[in-house]
This record gives structure tokens, sequence and C-alpha cells, in this order.
């Protein structure tokens, strides 16, 4: 397995911060700036994830070339080639591209590295209030918070518990997700955007994050090892297993995203 020092760490940290403030410099322009088109999912693009995108993917092929790179917003592919990637990173540049366009700050850049499947580092910041988070495969979950990497804990809880603190999406509740919710003992329910709901679980300030509607590999990889260093899963709804990365189809299945179930 990759090891990365702390020089390669602090390294990620700033290839994210050169993107975050590219992103910035776009946010920060009347919204006619912004080149907004729609894809053929019908998710928005702006001019903010191509460049974070130009930056993030230029960076890690200079300093790693040897390990190919998925990413949102690049060609991917095909899976014949991928299957045989012992590594690989997968980038999501502007992750909450809705969150962005509405203007309400909760967008993030997700940055992870996978080997065989499996994801061992993931960075992920938040640029508008310059919040980083990242972990490694058995060293643990951290915040830089003033200056100082300081370790995060997701909170322990039981499904059955009253009032359990339930994230959901702020653009993509769907009506399956909220019977879940509903069926569950007098919950609390918060909307977040982004791949911050993760973030809010690594770090105690809520239970579970029930999703029930599509998402993407680059959506949860960054997110999930920083979550399960902190304590808490990302498992597949039906099997209960965790995410599982480069597969065939990029689409991840349904999922519960938790902090630490007491057994």
């Amino acid at each position: 397995m990759i090891a990365l020092s702390l020089s390669d760490i602090q390294l990620i940290q700033k290839i994210a911060q050169e993107a975050g403030q590219a992103i910035m410099q776009v946010y920060e322009q009347p919204t006619a700036n912004w080149q907004l088109e729609q894809k053929a999912d019908d998710s928005p693009l702006t001019l903010a994830d191509q460049r974070s995108n130009a930056i993030i993917c230029q960076a890690l092929a200079c300093h790693w070339p040897e390990i190919p790179i998925i990413s949102e917003e690049e060609q991917i592919a095909p899976y014949e080639e991928r299957k045989d990637y012992r590594y690989c990173w997968l980038i999501d540049p502007l992750d909450g591209t809705r969150e962005f366009v509405n203007r309400n700050g909760e967008f993030a850049i997700n940055i992870a590295l996978v080997e065989r499947g499996e994801v061992i580092f993931g960075l992920l910041y938040a640029p508008l209030n310059q919040d980083v988070y990242w972990a490694q495969k058995g060293e643990g979950a951290y915040l830089l918070d003033k200056g100082e990497y300081k370790r995060i804990w997701a909170s322990s809880f039981s499904f059955e518990q009253e009032g359990l603190r339930v994230l959901g999406s702020r653009s993509h509740l769907r009506p399956a997700t909220e019977a879940y919710i509903q069926s569950l003992n007098q919950p609390q329910f918060m909307a977040k955007g982004s791949a911050l709901k993760f973030m809010a679980l690594a770090q105690g300030q809520a239970d579970i994050y029930p999703r029930l509607g599509p998402t993407m590999e680059w959506d949860t990889a960054a997110p999930q090892i920083i979550l399960q260093e902190a304590g808490g899963q990302i498992l597949d709804w039906e099997s209960r297993k965790p995410l599982r990365y480069n597969k065939a189809d990029l689409h991840n299945p349904h999922f519960m995203a938790q902090g630490k179930e007491e057994q």
C-alpha cells in the first residue's frame, strides 16, 4: 500500500486550496460570468468546476504521474483499462455544484486515493470557510484547526434511540429517503449540501445520513475514508458492506452513512 508522507498530504492540501481559490474567484463574480451549463444528466457545470478540475488534475499528474485519475470532469477510461489499475485518484473538483449555484456555501473539493477498490486516503476542502479534513488508512481522521491537525471522532448511536440526528440532502432529497426518515423514532432532521454531510458525521454533529438516491463514486470516496477513520462507516444499503470504488459502473448503490453504531 502507498503510504503518503505528511509532506505529501500537505502538498495535496495545497493543491486543493489553490483549486478552492479558483472556485471562489468565480463564486464572487456575477452569475452571468459563470458559464453555467447543464450536463447530459441535467446536473449543472460551471467555470469553477472546470478551473478546479484543471488545477487538481494537472498537479496530481505532475507529482504522481504513475497514478491514473478518475474525475467527474474528465474523459473516463473504459473499464477494460481501469480494471487493471492498482491505484487511482478519484476526484470531484466541485462537489455540490447546485449549492454553489444557489450561493449557500455548502460545496467542497474531494480528492481520494484508491487501492484495488478500497479508499486509502481522502482529503476534503471546503473553500468558503477554508476547512481541511483528511484521513489515511489506519492513521485517524483530522481537521486542520488554527494551523494544527486535530483528531475528529464520530458519535455513537442506536437506530432505536429517540431523536436520532439525521442528515439529508439540501437539493436531492428523494421520497424513499423521506419515508425512511419518517419511520425513525422522532428524528431530528438536518439539511446540508455536498460531502459536508459526511464531515458532520465524522465530527459527531449528526448520527446518520441515509441516501436512497443516485450518487457517484467521486461523491463518496474521500468522505468514506475520513468517516471510517473517525469511527463511522458508509455501507451499501443492501449488503451492509463498505462501498467499493473503480467499479465497472461508477454509480454508487444506495447507502447508509453513519457514526459508530452501538451493538
